[in-house]
């Protein structure tokens, strides 16, 4: 029975993906895209995780909901998720801000960004029974099929997914207390300062993913309501969920019923979700990817991850001399690369040229990145169409990095073309 409702529930919902956040904790990564269209594991975008979730999920039905420096999304997803077939009901249905409500206001919230857009939902035909809401920043691979029927079978109204995170790392999300016996949410308190912890862990916290399930017909009258609220935000985190919570109607579906791993992976492997939105964890996240066995797997042809891609050749490492080799050492290069220098734990997105007598370590390298002949890079992260000049050091004097470029306080600069200019 669990299988066959697997198969038929996502038919039955329509995803809404909420891709319009400004991603300002990552600075200049975000200066001329949204979070969701920054880059990642060399040759997606933050988006496509979510997005191939639905897809693999059999939930065919997307809306995707943008706001803030959309064009480069719109872009990706005009040419890479075009393969839906519209004479079967599939479809990826872009919903950018448009003061559809009223001449005055743009999605003033989450919440607000989804009820803008409900007449639009509700012509769905047939029209959905279950509305599935998304983070469109967040990295991970899950089975939305699964969470579906957890949340029909425990007959709630509402249902929210929840990963246990370090306690110190809970204050970026929406922390909250569950029944263990029935999977009842009891509490939920948004971004606190003093994270509650999960019983008998104190170093460890129960937060949301940012994803919910609603009942169609229960999200549209609270969503209604919510508008009428002058007191609300209009933010699911913020007011729908923690009302939904007090009024006994929100059950807690937790990751690893619906996680996703290769077919190969043992019982150990983590359950991997992350949130990419600062400078560390992007660097982080990425370069995680060169291991020889990281934590997540992008080769598993059972759940793949869709993207657009240029038609490009294949990487190719150039020379042959004693002093002058193209070398890659547990590093991940995309096709149009083109490396005469040497490489290490370095994660290269397409089309990028190291040149002779280079050196690239522990490194992500943006598409169309060109390192000049004798230059150096350690933990940096380059972006998109950025030139460095032949010889330039960076990642070896804090100081100097701190004064060209932006350094975190974990050491990892951040480059950018504009930073490069002024130093003409």
């Amino acid at each position: 029975m669990i299988e066959r409702r697997t198969f038929q529930l996502p038919g039955r919902a329509v995803a809404l993906v909420l891709a319009g956040g400004r991603g300002s904790r990552l600075y200049e990564l975000t200066d001329r895209r949204a979070k969701p269209a920054v880059y990642f594991g060399g040759k997606f975008r933050i988006i496509d995780f979510a997005m191939s979730n639905c897809v693999n999920s059999g939930i065919r039905r997307i809306g995707v909901v943008t706001q803030y420096k959309s064009h480069s999304l719109l872009r990706h997803l005009q040419r890479g998720w075009g393969f839906l077939r519209g004479e079967a009901n599939e479809f990826v249905d872009l919903m950018p801000a448009q003061q559809r409500v009223d001449e005055e206001s743009w999605y003033r919230g989450t919440a607000d960004a989804v009820y803008q857009n409900i007449d639009i939902i509700e012509n769905y035909r047939p029209a959905p029974e279950y509305v599935v809401i998304l983070a469109g920043d967040h990295v991970y691979k899950m089975n939305y099929a699964a969470m579906l029927v957890d949340h029909v079978e425990s007959g709630a109204e509402c249902s929210v997914a929840c990963i246990e995170v370090p306690r110190k790392e809970a204050t970026g999300f929406g922390v909250m207390a569950v029944d263990p016996s029935t999977g009842r949410i009891t509490d939920f308190v948004e971004k606190p300062a003093e994270p509650p912890t999960v019983a008998g862990k104190p170093d460890r916290s129960l937060c949301s993913m940012g994803i919910y399930i609603f009942n169609a017909g229960y999200l549209y009258s609270e969503l209604l309501r919510d508008i009428a609220d002058p007191t609300s935000s209009h933010d699911f985190g913020k007011d729908i969920i923690p009302r939904a919570v007090r009024n006994g109607c929100a059950m807690a579906h937790s990751f690893d019923r619906s996680c996703v791993h290769a077919p190969e992976e043992g019982a150990n492997k983590e359950d991997y979700w992350r949130d990419v939105g600062t400078v560390d964890a992007y660097w982080e996240a990425n370069v995680d990817l060169t291991a020889t066995d990281p934590a997540l797997n992008l080769y598993d042809r059972s759940w793949p991850i869709w993207t657009y891609q240029s038609q490009l050749p294949p990487a190719k490492f150039v020379h042959n001399q004693i002093d002058r080799h193209g070398i890659a050492i547990e590093s991940t290069v995309s096709g149009g690369c083109i490396i005469s220098g040497e490489m290490n734990r370095s994660l290269l997105f397409s089309a990028c040229r190291v040149h002779s007598y280079a050196k690239v370590n522990w490194s992500v390298l943006l598409p169309d990145v060109e390192i000049g002949r004798g230059a150096r890079l350690s933990r940096c992260i380059v972006d998109h169409a950025v030139k460095i000049p032949p010889g330039m050091v960076i990642g070896e004097d804090p100081v100097e990095d701190a004064r060209r470029f932006r350094r975190t306080e974990n050491g990892i600069t951040l480059v950018t073309q504009q930073m490069l200019d002024r130093l003409s």
